[in-house]
């Protein structure tokens, strides 16, 4: 495991490395002036040139990335060139922000992913499972901006119970709190649940295929015991890797789902910057998004090994 952790420690230097470029180069491809955008269509040419000059745009393309490496490996970030506001600041806030609302969308997707995929593969082919995995694959090939749209018609438009806002006023309790998150936390959960259960299904009947559950059985082990002991933990391992993948996905897809409720999230921060041409905001906070991505990553493989002893072994356990 310490081998493990130095190797992908020693990597992400070098894929940052790799993300930084591919960051700066999509942000440099991006259409239009980025003076002409923040002075406005009727600026005339020699203001868009002089303030070229000021943000450094007229430098070459190599310059510009090492200075903006530096500075961003460094935490100097820039200032927002639409919002006149430190890209730090502004950036880790709405951070925080969006990590909140994920969070609150991973805690729910947890047991209700496990338990539906659980439940799914302890009733292989029969009514419950068909059930299960047909709803939850027809909810997973929805668009959460369609999902988001018919529960807010039902729970906000018609019923009033919820409102269409994921905004929240400074002052507001957690009972206010969990109101606002409701609806993009279900909307987020739906979309997700489906690839996580099918997971633990596969590791559910994997694990009662399994020779130790026979043997469980012929010691005669009630069904209860067999499956807290020996399923509940091996079946959620094939799972670890899906719950990863569906935690980048919270952190870094909440654009739809973010914009659709009106919630000042890092998601809406790079939209916006990006149809705004705010390159310090925007390549920040993609490069933000990248660490956290190889953090997530990170922290599932380690998750992986711990729950699988085959694998933290090299494949020594049977």
């Amino acid at each position: 495991m310490t081998r493990f952790l130095l190797r992908r420690l020693a990597a992400i230097p070098l894929t940052l490395l790799v993300v930084s470029a591919l960051v700066f180069t999509a942000t440099e491809v991006l259409p239009g002036d980025v003076a002409r955008t923040v002075l406005g269509r009727e600026a005339d040419a020699a203001a868009v040139t002089d303030l070229n000059r000021q943000l450094g745009l007229d430098q070459p393309v190599l310059v510009r990335y090492v200075h903006w490496l530096g500075d961003f490996v460094s935490g100097r970030w820039g200032t927002s060139y639409t919002r006149h506001s430190d890209v730090r600041t502004l950036l880790l806030d709405r951070l925080g922000d969006s990590l909140l609302l994920a969070l609150a969308a991973f805690v729910l997707l947890v047991p209700v992913a496990l338990g539906l995929g659980l439940l799914a593969g302890l009733y292989r082919d029969r009514l419950l499972d068909r059930v299960i995995s047909g709803v939850t694959l027809a909810l997973g090939a929805i668009p959460e901006f369609v999902t988001g749209v018919v529960l807010m018609v039902v729970f906000s438009v018609n019923l009033h119970w919820l409102p269409t806002s994921a905004r929240l006023s400074p002052g507001e309790g957690p009972v206010e709190m969990l109101r606002h998150f409701t609806l993009p936390v279900v909307s987020l959960v739906l979309l997700c649940t489906g690839y996580v259960a099918r997971h633990v299904r596969t590791g559910t009947i994997a694990v009662l295929e399994g020779p130790y559950v026979r043997a469980a059985r012929l010691r005669g082990h009630s069904e209860r015991r067999i499956v807290l002991r020996h399923v509940l933990r091996n079946a959620t391992v094939p799972a670890t890797s899906a719950l990863g993948i569906q935690l980048q996905y919270l952190l870094g897809g909440l654009v739809v789902v973010e914009l659709l409720f009106n919630y000042p999230g890092v998601g809406d921060l790079l939209l916006r910057s990006a149809l705004d041409k705010d390159l310090p905001t925007l390549q920040a906070t993609a490069m933000v998004l990248g660490v956290l991505y190889l953090l997530v990553v990170l922290v599932a493989d380690v998750a992986y090994r711990l729950l699988d002893p085959r694998v933290r072994l090299g494949g020594a356990v049977a």
